[in-house]
């Protein structure tokens, strides 16, 4: 019999599975303080949450027969991940329940936003039949721009094709071939935002969305675009939009999220072109029912060990096995993430070889690390150590793995090859005693670095002075260089520096340094 804990509120049909299993107790104690929790936890197998319960390394310790921990809904924030994966403990969340509801709300906001439906309903309550006021716009003929084009943004273009509405979208892993299948065009983001009636975004909020509609972009649009963000707060910069509002470049907006939340007071919402409701995009009875329905079946699924799915942490794999890989888990994710911002653009094809002592192991797992690295910088905390390998596939990136039995200079080596239509980059890493993740190489280029913090890759040629000049510049910027390693192939030839720093080089820096006479290129990598 397996005992199941329901630590929060959840829709009761969702949670039928459970109660219908015949080898299952579920108990239902909503509103448990965390001292209370931590005592009762080691009774269960199975614990569910939703948002409001917060499950520590405190309550995950304590649950000496859990086998999972199920959260009914997307984020993972309230779950102490490390703490469940170091214990054994599989998380699993529900990112497909609320992908219709959230993709519903954005059409109604879009319709709402070009109708001032809210302000009319307002200023009828309010005494007044005022029609000349709210004269809105059709949707019919009118042309969507839709950053970032997952589930939900392939539900909303499906939604706007039925409006006759003219679909073109943006994101980094979207293929032709798949903009073909869905009837819709593809376009850089300069192209959607510059050619959008109404631009709506359904992206993460990474470190490459935050603010990625902001002025310079709001001045690309067209005069008296509607703006609609459903997504995460954030990825719009909600004092660049006030003021496009105010100056008339922007002629509505519809705001589901914003950045900090609650946002109860916020300058947006005193601005009459502004439509927004309190993160309603998922609180639907029927994503609330679909969320705990797929997270109850999970369940069951992990306690009868049957194939599963949406497995937020990495699962628990041998411990004489663990304890030959834990220390090449960060290596392979910071390679990844090095590539990906080296090439700047999605992947064709990924190989990774494994050398030495990496031989005979089941390198499975530093693989998906490999591909969480590289995919992460795009689609955030879709991807994990599990679900790497299909998130590759459904982003159409081929990726092959190769094993050698041996590397002249070192006793295990990992060299990551990533193809894309325009560029090619070969990254080789390992463990240094001592030391501990090291890059030692970039192109044909031998360096030792280690792959953290924010680096400088700068691509040029062999020239004396060139490395005092970028320092010189750095300096004026005052930007502190940590470390500095170089490589060439030949005195006077193609040579490049790596330099790790202590903070965020500013675009004008690297502006600056691109001028410089011999540099033929340089990127800004952040780890």
């Amino acid at each position: 019999m397996y005992n199941i804990l329901i630590s929060d509120p959840l829709n009761q049909e969702g949670i039928e599975p459970l109660l219908k299993a015949k080898d299952v107790k579920v108990d239902i104690e909503t509103g448990l303080k965390p001292e209370k929790l931590q005592q009762v936890i080691s009774d269960y197998h199975a614990l569910l949450v939703r948002s409001q319960t917060q499950v520590s390394a405190d309550i995950i310790n304590a649950g000496n027969n859990l086998k999972v921990i199920g959260r009914a809904g997307v984020g993972v924030d309230n779950i102490d991940l490390k703490a469940a994966t170091q214990k054994g403990i599989m998380v699993l969340n529900a990112p497909e329940g609320n992908t219709i509801s959230a993709a519903e709300h954005t059409f109604a906001m879009m319709m709402a936003v070009a109708r001032n439906i809210p302000q009319a309903y307002k200023s009828l309550v309010g005494g007044e039949w005022n029609r000349k006021a709210f004269q809105g716009a059709e949707l019919n003929r009118k042309v969507i721009g839709i950053i970032g084009l997952g589930r939900i943004g392939a539900e909303v273009a499906k939604r706007a094709k039925v409006f006759n509405m003219k679909v073109i979208a943006y994101d980094p892993f979207l293929t032709k071939e798949r903009a073909a299948k869905l009837g819709i065009e593809k376009g850089e983001l300069d192209e959607v935002i510059a050619a959008a009636d109404f631009i709506t975004v359904h992206t993460p909020l990474t470190q490459e969305t935050k603010h990625l509609l902001n002025s310079e972009k709001l001045n690309k649009m067209k005069d008296g675009v509607r703006i609609i963000n459903c997504a995460r707060g954030g990825i719009i910069n909600e004092d660049d939009l006030y003021d496009a509002i105010k100056d008339g470049k922007v002629a509505g907006a519809a705001i589901d999220v914003f950045e900090n939340e609650p946002a109860v007071g916020h300058p947006l919402l005193t601005l009459p072109q502004v439509i927004a409701t309190p993160h309603l995009g998922a609180s639907t009875a029927e994503a609330q029912k679909n969320v705990a329905v797929d997270v109850s079946e999970g369940i069951l699924k992990v306690l009868h060990d049957q194939p599963f799915r949406n497995i937020v942490n990495y699962p628990p794999i041998p411990s004489d096995m663990m304890k030959k890989l834990t220390p090449y888990f960060g290596l392979c994710e910071k390679m990844g993430e090095m590539a990906i911002q080296l090439v700047k653009e999605k992947p064709d094809e990924i190989t990774i070889s494994y050398s030495g002592e990496l031989m005979d192991l089941e390198t499975t797992p530093l693989t998906r690390g490999i591909l969480k690295g590289v995919l992460s910088y795009y689609l955030s905390t879709k991807v994990n150590f599990i679900n790497a390998a299909f998130m590759a596939k459904q982003h159409d990136i081929a990726y092959t793995v190769e094993k050698k039995p041996y590397h002249q200079s070192f006793t295990s080596l990992i060299t990551l090859h990533v193809k894309t239509g325009n560029h090619e980059r070969v990254i080789a890493g390992t463990l240094i005693e001592g030391y501990g993740p090291r890059i030692i190489r970039v192109g044909d280029y031998n360096i030792d670095i280690s792959p953290e913090g924010h680096l400088l890759f700068v691509h040029h040629h062999d020239r004396p002075g060139l490395i005092g000049r970028v320092g010189s510049i750095l300096g004026e910027h005052d930007v502190n260089i940590a470390t500095m390693q170089v490589g060439r192939k030949s005195a006077g030839g193609q040579a490049i520096m790596m330099l790790s720093v202590d903070k965020k080089i500013e675009k004008d820096v690297i502006s600056h340094l691109e001028k410089i006479d011999d540099i033929i290129s340089v990127q800004e990598i952040d780890l």
